[in-house]
């Protein structure tokens, strides 16, 4: 009973300022910062599980990752990132925790966090992130590919030929819309021009 309330005796100055600060940053917005708390401490977690199964195995790790193969994770990284944040695909991960917004782009979808506040709140804006998921898939490819170097680039090659897919769509795309047919502008242009030097000859 006594450390019980030794640890009350503590914990509610530490709580107080804790609710001070999270009132003064989120100046009435409803802010996850408790969620985003939890969320650094699942990753720390993540991270030191992660390097407690490299030593484990045994390996060594590398003093430097070949550009290629930096350029290849780097690639998979983001098209991994925006498959799980904007896929229609993987709506059902993020269901739980965003609301349908309508379709953004080619092939992908805008959504919105669903409760404000809480945890919740800070996995919603995780999952429809890109840039914040970056994060967590380049730390998972990372420790692939200091335990399984060959598995992680076939995973990684796979992601990266997607990549290039998208590019080579979105090219194709263009090409189809007229992108390289001149404008009616720069016709009207080339067509005065033509006009001026036929009046100048005659």
């Amino acid at each position: 009973m006594a450390i019980a309330d030794e640890v009350q005796r503590i914990g509610a100055p530490v709580l107080r300022w804790a609710q001070v600060q999270k009132h003064e940053y989120a100046q009435g917005e409803p802010r996850p910062l408790g969620g985003d708390l939890g969320a650094m401490g699942v990753y720390l977690g993540l991270v030191s599980a992660g390097a407690a199964a490299v030593r484990y195995s045994g390996r060594e790790l590398p003093d430097r990752i070949p550009f290629g193969d930096a350029a290849l994770l780097a690639v998979a990284t983001f098209r991994l990132a925006r498959r799980i944040a904007k896929d229609p695909v993987t709506a059902p991960l993020r269901a739980p925790f965003t609301a349908f917004q309508g379709p953004s782009g080619h092939a992908e979808v805008a959504e919105e966090v669903r409760e404000h506040g809480g945890v919740k709140h800070a996995i919603g804006e995780l999952l429809t992130c890109p840039f914040c998921l970056a994060q967590w898939v380049a730390t998972g490819l990372v420790f692939g590919y200091a335990t399984a170097p060959r598995a992680t680039r076939l995973a990684a090659l796979t992601m990266t030929l997607v990549a290039g897919s998208d590019v080579l769509q979105f090219l194709y795309d263009a090409i189809q819309n007229g992108a390289l047919e001149p404008s009616a502008q720069e016709a009207a242009g080339v067509d005065a021009d033509a006009a001026g030097k036929h009046a100048e000859q005659g």
